[in-house]
């Protein structure tokens, strides 16, 4: 089986051969009969020669009419194609044929049906959020680490000569100030000792976070960031 492109280049050069041809013996054809015409006149001259004027009539007569009905073919497609939407609509039942509604509308539900069975199910990347739960399409270590510069600005605002934050400090050693003001629990840490750990993770580790560590992770932000709203 020959590729598409080369039999359209095929095709195109035997339409070309065809149409060469028709018009190589359409000349030959005029030609010939033209010179009968001058060979049995009476003077055998093409002055005052009847014969050659209606063969030459004719040839042109049905060169013009060759000529006006392919611009015409080619203007109504044209027309046809101006008349088609260039904007998405729905095909309707009255637009086609009733056999092709239905075939459109079967095909239709059936690559429904393929996309939907084609869904990632069960399968997630890791340090990616699972597909269909509330952390889907969430790159862990990203997210919490863009957690840093938002923590950062409300400590700025609470405490406007609050130091600036370098790349690569600890958030235990940053916060320090901030550190009296949030709770602790029953083992004696604050939420900034989770986000610490967290973030340490994110930062070093040679593996990614896993859902687990990025939700503490995240949850110890959010208390973080309630609290000091809050003051």
């Amino acid at each position: 089986m020959l590729p598409p492109r080369v039999l359209q280049t095929m095709s195109e050069i035997s339409y070309g051969i065809l149409v060469l041809a028709t018009i190589v013996a359409t000349g030959l054809s005029c030609t010939a009969l033209l010179s009968q015409a001058v060979r049995s006149a009476p003077n055998q001259s093409w002055s005052k020669n009847f014969n050659a004027l209606v063969i030459g009539a004719s040839y042109v007569i049905v060169l013009v009419a060759s000529l006006l009905l392919c611009i015409k073919r080619r203007v109504a497609v044209r027309l046809k194609l101006q008349r088609i939407s260039k904007v998405h609509r729905a095909i309707d039942s009255g637009d086609v044929p009733k056999s092709v509604h239905e075939y459109i509308t079967q095909e239709y539900g059936r690559a429904c049906l393929v996309a939907h069975e084609s869904l990632p199910k069960n399968s997630f990347h890791e340090g990616w959020g699972r597909p269909g739960t509330k952390h889907e399409g969430v790159h862990f270590r990203r997210a919490l680490l863009d957690k840093i510069s938002t923590i950062d600005d409300l400590a700025h605002f609470i405490i406007p000569s609050h130091p600036t934050l370098k790349p690569h400090a600890r958030m235990l050693h940053h916060f320090r100030f901030i550190l009296p003001l949030l709770s602790k629990d029953e083992d004696g840490l604050t939420p900034l000792h989770y986000f610490d750990s967290a973030v340490q993770l994110a930062r070093n580790s040679a593996r990614e976070l896993i859902e687990h560590e990025f939700e503490l992770g995240l949850d110890a932000a959010r208390d973080i960031e309630t609290r000091w709203v809050y003051y």
